[in-house]
């Protein structure tokens, strides 16, 4: 009886004590987000104009899925009465609600922004001291994401701050993918696994390829700068747990080299794939870019394993990524302003990944390779691959167990 009675407490202990949703991202999160082409300029119609546009280009079918309203939804008071944050009635006359179920009708998924400080990043009621309020205000809206600054934070201590807005989410009993967007600053990466589903790993983006860009106060990061802060932290991702490098740029102003970059670099990375650019009025190469597939599918694939830069030699890199039943994915990224040829040759390569114990020895197994961006059959790894990558461009393959 005593053994039973102990089984009990046991189970009952790991339920009082269980804080996070189970299987809420299994695969890295994809989706919109307003921040990076609207800022605080949000409104019904762009949500809904965003919805539409979202199915009718086909990145509803490519597997993007969250809209995420960030900064600016609500009034710059709660409500004197009930302590709720109050979606502002100008932007969204209908309400947030009618909104969300407007964005649920189209078979996506709606996501909001607040900060774990006592005012969000642009200056409206932060969520500190309103945690267990707040959840239970998301779960009455029915959103399904929730991206959480850390602006104004100055005094927390943010595994507390996080950790509390987990266990007041998972009190509110609506799954909600949880979004820590801590910039790094506290390696997340160490200990936010039990609180979410992904975490920045480091400080915005903006629309720019190497380096870093003025913002008047503070330095936004270029997407290769991220890159290399993101790369090394491949061992702490995995399903349900990703590492967020921040949301892309593809749309925004880069060439398109850049921006295939870009976005493959991020599915290389297992990275969560939020644009950020208007989805109302891209290019047929933008809708190209985030809508190939063949790229997404290497981001998505259900080994959850991040790539690594496996060499790197005159600017000329070579990236690796584990995928399931046996495939690879290998990107050839050429950082330099001149064009670079690739010479790689199988067979001299013995490719091994201890994090996910997965071999590519190209001596003793023949793998079918695919162009990815082309989607041409480019042999087999039976002989060397021979190539040239445009400035600031890649090469991306899908090596196929034979």
């Amino acid at each position: 009886m005593k053994k039973l009675t102990l089984s009990i407490l046991l189970i009952v202990g790991i339920k009082t004590f269980a804080q996070k949703f189970e299987n809420l991202a299994p695969t890295p999160p994809m989706g919109w987000n307003s921040w990076n082409t609207f800022q605080t300029n949000i409104s019904e119609d762009l949500v809904k104009g965003v919805a539409d546009n979202m199915v009718s280009s086909g990145m509803k079918d490519a597997g993007y899925t969250y809209i995420v309203l960030d900064d600016g939804w609500m009034t710059m008071q709660r409500d004197e009465k009930t302590g709720d944050l109050v979606p502002d009635p100008k932007k969204f006359p209908h309400g947030m609600k009618a909104l969300v179920d407007y964005v649920h009708s189209k078979g996506l998924k709606f996501g909001l922004y607040n900060c774990a400080g006592t005012k969000t990043c642009a200056g409206y009621p932060g969520t500190r001291g309103y945690e267990y309020q707040d959840a239970r205000f998301y779960a009455s809206l029915n959103i399904d994401y929730l991206k959480f600054d850390w602006c104004y934070s100055d005094s927390l201590n943010a595994q507390e701050a996080y950790g509390t807005m987990s266990k007041a989410l998972y009190t509110a009993k609506k799954p909600i993918v949880f979004s820590l967007c801590e910039w790094g600053s506290h390696q997340p990466w160490l200990w936010a696994a039990k609180d979410g589903e992904l975490w920045r790993t480091t400080g915005d983006i903006s629309s720019c390829y190497e380096g870093q860009k003025d913002m008047g106060g503070w330095k936004a990061n270029c997407f290769m700068y991220i890159v290399d802060l993101n790369e090394p932290l491949r061992k702490y991702a995995g399903p349900n747990c990703w590492n967020d490098p921040d949301m892309l740029e593809v749309g925004n102003g880069m060439s398109e080299a850049e921006d295939r970059t870009h976005f493959s670099l991020w599915c290389m990375m297992a990275s969560p794939l939020i644009a950020g650019n208007d989805i109302r009025k891209m290019s047929a190469a933008t809708k190209a870019t985030l809508t190939n597939k063949d790229v997404i599918a290497v981001d998505q694939d259900a080994l959850g394993v991040q790539g690594w830069r496996y060499a790197t030699k005159d600017s000329l890199e070579t990236w690796f990524k584990p995928l399931s039943n046996g495939d690879w994915a290998v990107c050839f990224v050429n950082r330099s302003a001149q064009s670079q040829k690739i010479n790689f040759d199988w067979k001299n390569e013995n490719v091994n990944d201890d994090l996910s114990s997965k071999q590519l020895n190209g001596a003793t197994t023949t793998y079918k390779i695919k162009d990815v961006w082309t989607k041409k059959d480019a042999s087999t790894t039976a002989k060397a691959f021979s190539a040239t990558v445009a400035p600031h461009d890649v090469i991306m393959l899908r090596l196929i167990k034979q």
